[in-house]
């Protein structure tokens, strides 16, 4: 069984254990306490994915250079009780950046440049797997930042995925499969470049 095949196997009973859940703070609260870095799910999901993107079938469509890739690793099907499973990889160091001005001292990665993604939204919410790659990588999720652990946007949100603190993956599960990339996102300032 290749690396691909044992992840989708590996999520199966993850799946039918979240399968009536409603993505949002609570079922947040509950992945990161019940499988959380760690956590043999946790660590065996993290393992494949990394496996995943080092190998080439996890995270290898570019959709904004080799710094901003995404795969889907299976469709929304019986076996995998209506969820899609998806792979991210995001990079802040270069590409589209913001200047995060927030004061988050507290948390890692500190105050620096970020990096966003795609604007999308979630119809049915998203449970999402936050894999940092690099030390500091965090992924700015409905709770703030989140280093190694779970995000679970709800129903209906919408966001622009960012990291900063450098590398990491996102390994997503979806309701029936459904994200929109037809959701316009909020005027706000323009974004500005990277300095090298």
């Amino acid at each position: 069984m290749d690396g691909r095949e044992q992840l989708i196997e590996r999520s199966i009973p993850f799946l039918d254990e979240v399968k009536n859940m409603t993505a949002g703070p609570e079922v947040e609260r509950w992945l990161n306490e019940t499988y959380g870095p760690g956590s043999a799910l946790y660590e065996d999901l993290s393992r494949l994915i990394r496996q995943g993107v080092e190998e080439g079938w996890a995270a290898n469509i570019e959709v904004g250079g080799r710094r901003y890739r995404r795969s889907r690793l299976c469709e929304p099907t019986a076996r995998t009780l209506n969820f899609s499973i998806t792979a991210v990889y995001m990079d802040s160091q270069g590409g589209r950046m913001v200047i995060d001005d927030h004061d988050h001292d507290d948390e890692p990665g500190g105050t620096e440049a970020s990096f966003r993604g795609d604007y999308h939204g979630h119809p049915y919410g998203e449970l999402n797997m936050v894999v940092p790659l690099d030390e500091k990588a965090v992924l700015a999720g409905p709770s703030g930042w989140c280093h190694a652990g779970w995000t679970a946007p709800g129903p209906g949100s919408h966001h622009y995925p960012e990291v900063k603190g450098g590398a990491l993956i996102a390994l997503f599960f979806l309701p029936a499969g459904r994200i929109s990339y037809d959701v316009k996102p909020p005027v706000e300032e323009p974004l500005r470049s990277a300095q090298p």
